[in-house]
């Protein structure tokens, strides 16, 4: 008795203090140490936090709408307790989505990449709280959300309810985009969901199952075991190298009589696979992949899915082609969900693809709700747009015209205001924009010269050419989190003493710095152990080694220590034992 009371305490104890359960992981790499260390909840000390109240002495209360990359990083991250923090989605759980494929062969299980939120919400200083249920309508005039709980209630069905707030956080993610083509939605399987891979991974061993029985034709076993995967970007290409990874590795020997029917077809609309990456990448993973055995079929878009066959459209020669599968999975892309589409049309963004912000992640048009993550996108603002206010501003004399000492004073907060600027001077290799006016009125310019407006806007007209929207990844999504809890953190502090750009089209400056994307790199597990790398300073890794470091990057990125020992321990039991087979 005394034995088990002791192992009690010692469990609730390191239960309660998470921090003490901290996991040092090393990987081996060529012969040398990686560390990948990650903090999973630090304790947060907010003795100088100020008070957020209204008139009425109330907590300011933020709704957070949604538990994907977003929402969760924006939670663990919101450090000041002085919010009243609801959150609302009809998922109670964190998935890490970039294992997903590794869920659906059972490389990694299903409850390892998952992590229930309230134990992310009930660490944190600040009153937060959590409501299973969808949002089905946002109303910005009374600052209401109204939604649907995703629990029947004494019979009655599932409850409406509505929630007031004075901050919207919305991080609902995005839906995967059909096209609107016939067949889709009832005979294939998307991967976006926890859901969504286990049902992929009990379909995989049903098509082996069904394919096993003495009463089939040769004709139908080769049927069901056809693989199609739709659409060649990383989670598709993975999808397709972790398949082939278990049916080589593991099916091969429960299924001797039916392995050497076995085919994978990987469908690219485009010309290549993993557009998104270096060409070297590209070309590798389409070699390999030829080696392996999996068929990559580009310029192959697809028009009608059956309940058995699938048709696709050749792109350069448009011909119309039908081919037999057992179970196709659709990885081509994301849409808008239809209650962020019904919001977008009632405040004027109705013909938007996604919810349009500012660079500050707030909404455009709406004072106190943000929108971060898959469902929204940054609406950058065009330097050719201010760029008369830009002039007068940095025209202190007001002269009517710019010396280069005058336009270095306001340099760093044209930077930072429009980030296009920086990525043209470096396309255009200069080290800042002074270089720019000086290429327009020639090389022997000096400080004493000095530029128009005109001569100002010709400078800077091709300045906006080289604007490009951020991917939707998991990687933007938590980098948006991480600053706008950053942001709702140091509010009052700001809001006395702004530390953003100059307000070119106002007085005095910016609340926060705008919110920038730091690309921290990619890759595109490519099955046999291999792994491709696209990191920062176009450095291009492929091979064994480059596999490890996925190893230790995603079990680094895992939201707890829980959940980080759990995916550990299922590659550890997949390299001793393999992967799991059974139908559960």
């Amino acid at each position: 008795m005394q034995r088990v009371t002791v192992i009690e305490r010692f469990s609730k104890t390191f239960r309660d203090n998470p921090s003490l359960s901290k996991l040092l992981i090393v990987f081996t790499v060529s012969g040398g140490g990686l560390v990948a260390y990650s903090e999973a909840g630090k304790s947060n000390d907010n003795s100088n936090a100020g008070e957020l109240v209204d008139a009425n002495n109330r907590k300011k209360k933020v709704v957070v709408l949604g538990t994907g990359w977003a929402g969760t990083s924006f939670l663990k991250n919101l450090k000041d307790p002085s919010y009243d923090v609801q959150v609302i989605s009809p998922r109670n759980y964190f998935a890490f989505t970039p294992l997903l494929p590794s869920v659906t062969c059972g490389t990694v299980e299903s409850r390892s990449v998952v992590e229930p939120i309230r134990n992310i919400i009930r660490k944190k200083y600040a009153e937060a709280y959590y409501w299973e249920a969808e949002c089905i309508k946002i109303d910005p005039q009374n600052k209401k959300v109204y939604c649907r709980s995703n629990l029947s209630t004494n019979g009655k069905g599932k409850e409406e309810f509505a929630v007031d707030y004075d901050y919207l956080v919305i991080a609902t993610g995005a839906r995967v985009n059909t096209f609107n083509i016939p067949g889709v939605e009832e005979n294939t399987f998307f991967l976006k969901e926890v859901e969504d891979a286990q049902k992929i991974r009990r379909t995989v061993i049903d098509c082996f199952e069904k394919a096993s029985l003495p009463t089939l034709s040769d004709e139908e076993r080769k049927r069901l075991l056809h693989f199609v995967i739709v659409g060649g970007g990383p989670t598709g290409v993975e999808f397709a190298a972790q398949l082939h990874d278990f049916v080589n590795e593991d099916i091969v020997r429960l299924y001797p009589k039916v392995k050497d029917l076995v085919k994978i077809t990987l469908l690219e609309a485009t010309d290549h696979i993993l557009n998104m990456f270096d060409k070297r990448i590209t070309a590798f993973a389409e070699e390999k992949f030829h080696r392996d055995g999996i068929d990559v079929k580009t310029g192959s878009m697809v028009v009608k899915v059956g309940e058995k066959e699938i048709s696709t459209k050749d792109v350069k020669r448009g011909e119309i082609t039908s081919m037999p599968y057992g179970m196709a999975v659709w990885s081509t892309g994301i849409g808008t969900r239809p209650v962020i589409m019904e919001f977008m049309k009632h405040i004027g963004q109705g013909n938007r693809r996604v919810l349009a912000t500012d660079e500050w992640l707030r909404v455009e048009g709406q004072e106190n709700v943000y929108a971060l993550g898959d469902c929204a996108t940054i609406n950058q603002r065009k330097v050719m747009e201010d760029i008369a206010a830009i002039f007068q501003k940095a025209d202190k004399d007001n002269s009517g015209t710019l010396t280069v000492k005058e336009f270095q004073e306001v340099l760093n907060d044209i930077c930072e205001r429009y980030p296009q600027v920086e990525l043209y001077l470096k396309n255009k290799k200069m080290s800042n924009l002074v270089d720019l006016l000086k290429e327009s009125k020639g090389n022997g310019v000096k400080e004493s010269i000095e530029v128009d407006i005109e001569e100002f806007k010709s400078a800077l007209s091709q300045v906006d050419t080289d604007m490009k929207n951020l991917p939707a990844t998991a990687q933007v999504a938590s980098q948006q989190g991480v600053y706008l809890a950053k942001c709702f953190n140091r509010m009052e502090e700001c809001e006395k003493n702004p530390e953003g750009p100059l307000r070119f089209r106002g007085e005095g400056r910016h609340r926060f710095h705008p919110f920038r994307y730091r690309h921290l790199g990619q890759f595109a597990p490519l099955g046999g152990e291999q792994t491709a790398a696209q990191l920062p300073g176009d450095w291009v890794s492929i091979g064994h080694s480059s596999q490890w470091l996925w190893y230790s990057v995603y079990a680094s990125k895992q939201v707890s220590w829980r959940t980080r020992a759990l995916v550990v321990s299922d590659w550890v039991r997949r390299f001793i034992f393999g992967r799991d087979s059974s139908q559960i």
